[in-house]
């Protein structure tokens, strides 16, 4: 590239950070606008609390003053959000700059506080889009974490107060994989399969979480003339190692967990360098036998994982089903 080409590349770049930049603080400033505006509504609200439906007379009267003037942001239905959006985060200087007022109003519809709370901090930590944001919010993401793990544990990480030590922190069970386009009826080759998270790289890598980078696809591993070829390679900057993925279409058997056993060992004693952490393998089957797992693999394991994959998005009905099934089973260990 020649000098004038980079200099030109690099005063493009410097114009869409500073466009970026302004937009942001554009939006952050409509958002702290929004929020003031609901501080209003709600304080001028409590004055006239013993007239009955004052609220609404008083959103209604703003509203028809408002609107002709300012547009559809001053509607009703947005009044009343603004209104909300104060009496949720009452406290001004607790807003993100990094999320907009769509993050918000997003936001607005959970009603948990702990799940809105770890659905902010992901946001902000991983500059997730609305989109980003609806689409884990729809696959049942808090939910999904807590299976196995505590809430305290979830929030912890998702501030950023501690840093992951143990896989199940991070993996989910199941992964939601409806981005694929794959029909669940179907029948899939597993390279088909494999094919399919290639191509939707971006949202499998959103799937895994936080810390992830793509290695390798089909890694070629040569054993004394035997040749094996690992499916999908990843590394995991916080937990601070290798992550091979095996994918299997049918229901995992102890013959898939051994051979990805080899897998780990093999990345354990020839990829992996002093300061990194032990490879830890991730079976991603159609269905599997929890006992099966459990007794394939040593009592303490912490290197193999079997996550089951859903090729559509599941019911809070589901996911509540199975977080109560796993608390059962925790009773019944302890």
């Amino acid at each position: 590239m020649s000098l004038s080409n980079s200099l030109l590349l690099e005063i493009k770049t410097l114009i869409a950070q500073a466009k970026e930049g302004a937009i942001r603080s554009v939006d952050h400033h409509r958002t702290v606008m929004y929020w003031h505006i609901g501080e209003r509504i709600f304080n001028e609200e409590q004055q006239g609390k013993e007239r009955a439906d004052y609220g609404n007379y008083l959103i209604k009267y703003l509203s028809e003053q408002l609107q002709p003037e300012y547009g559809s942001g001053f509607s009703v239905r947005q009044l009343e959000r603004y209104r909300q959006f104060y009496r949720i985060f009452p406290i001004a200087s607790t807003l993100r700059t990094q999320l907009s007022w769509s993050h918000y109003k997003l936001l607005l519809s959970i009603d948990n506080e702990d799940k809105r709370e770890y659905y902010i901090a992901e946001t902000a930590k991983n500059n997730w889009s609305v989109r980003q944001v609806e689409r884990q919010i729809n696959s049942q993401l808090f939910e999904r974490l807590l299976l196995s793990n505590d809430k305290e544990s979830v929030l912890a990480v998702a501030r950023n107060e501690v840093i992951p030590t143990h896989p199940n922190e991070i993996i989910k069970d199941p992964l939601i994989l409806e981005f694929l386009g794959l029909k669940r009826e179907s029948a899939y080759y597993e390279k088909d399969f494999e094919q399919a998270i290639i191509t939707n790289l971006q949202d499998f890598l959103l799937e895994l979480g936080n810390g992830f980078s793509f290695v390798a696809r089909q890694k070629r591993i040569h054993l004394e003339g035997d040749e094996f070829f690992i499916d999908l390679v990843f590394y995991n900057r916080l937990l601070q190692c290798f992550v091979l993925f095996e994918i299997k279409t049918h229901k995992l058997t102890h013959e898939d967990l051994g051979q990805l056993q080899m897998y780990v060992n093999y990345y354990d004693r020839v990829e992996k360098v002093a300061h990194e952490k032990h490879t830890i393998g991730i079976l991603l089957c159609a269905d599997k036998n929890n006992a099966v797992v459990k007794y394939s693999l040593p009592e303490k394991n912490n290197s193999i994982l079997a996550s089951q994959y859903q090729l559509y998005l599941p019911s809070e009905e589901q996911l509540l089903k199975e977080i109560r099934r796993e608390i059962n089973i925790l009773n019944q260990n302890n």
